[in-house]
């Protein structure tokens, strides 16, 4: 089993403000039927580093309304350290949204992360192209979350085929399809996205796929283009990387899963 790196890096976490932690962590306990593995706060979240050996983690809010933008923001600045990266969230309803990107922009944020079930949109809507496009231009890196989601009917609004002719379209866009490509809906990931250049994160997936069809994946896919991610507080970052270790893959694909991909991405 490979030694597991203090310099891994978490592509895929979320805390709250701590006013708000308090109350967001049980009511989305409650929507998704889940118990999490941390109170949702900052400090919260780099205690949990410190314990697993993950040196930094990029922190995704998601705006439920448009008018979270400035608010997520502004908090945002202020976690923002060599151990947190946050991305911000962009909602797909904004009027303001290409300025909201070119401001995220001018911050000198990284990335950004949308979810089609809490914001309500497909993936592919030809209204979101023009947000792609630029994304495209400016190198900005845009998180989603892929497949289904626990806490919403199956509605299929980022799956893996809306996916793939997303990023045919804007080849040029950073774009990490979460937990594995599209959450419980791993054979379409293995027979439409695994072995195209897009970046995945593994949140999520190891707790619901054996060994066999997690290496399959993996193997079919692009060593540069896999990355590792908890979702934390839902999942345990140290658990996930001991599950990641378990898998036994050869020693140069596991320090790109957890370090070197995620550090090319950043631009470290």
């Amino acid at each position: 089993m490979p030694l597991i790196s203090p310099m891994a890096i978490d592509m895929h976490t979320h805390a709250f403000p701590d006013d708000i932690a308090h109350k967001a962590i049980p009511t989305l306990e409650k929507v998704g039927r889940i118990k999490a593995k941390l109170n949702g706060t900052v400090a919260a979240l780099l205690d949990s580093m410190e314990r697993s050996g993950v040196k930094r983690s990029v922190l995704c809010s998601i705006a439920t309304r448009p008018e979270q933008f400035a608010p997520i923001l502004q908090w945002s600045k202020t976690i923002r350290s060599d151990r947190i990266e946050p991305f911000p969230s962009l909602h797909p309803r904004d009027p303001q949204l290409l300025e909201h990107l070119e401001l995220l922009h001018a911050e000198g944020f990284k990335g950004v992360k949308m979810h089609s079930y809490y914001q309500d949109y497909f993936f592919d809507d030809p209204q979101l192209f023009p947000l792609y496009e630029r994304m495209s231009e400016l190198g900005l890196i845009l998180v989603i979350h892929a497949g289904y989601d626990i806490a919403f009917p199956r509605i299929r609004k980022a799956d893996p085929w809306r996916i793939v002719e997303v990023c045919r379209r804007f080849p040029g866009l950073k774009l990490i399809a979460t937990h594995l490509g599209g959450w419980d809906e791993w054979s379409e990931v293995r027979s439409l996205l695994a072995g195209k250049p897009i970046y995945m994160e593994i949140s999520f997936a190891l707790d619901f796929l054996d060994h066999h069809q997690v290496k399959e994946i993996m193997l079919a896919h692009p060593a540069e283009y896999l990355l590792f991610g908890t979702d934390s507080p839902w999942t345990d970052q140290a658990t996930t990387l001991k599950q990641l270790a378990a898998l036994k893959l050869p020693d140069p694909l596991f320090t790109r899963i957890i370090s070197t991909n995620a550090r090319c991405l950043l631009g470290d």
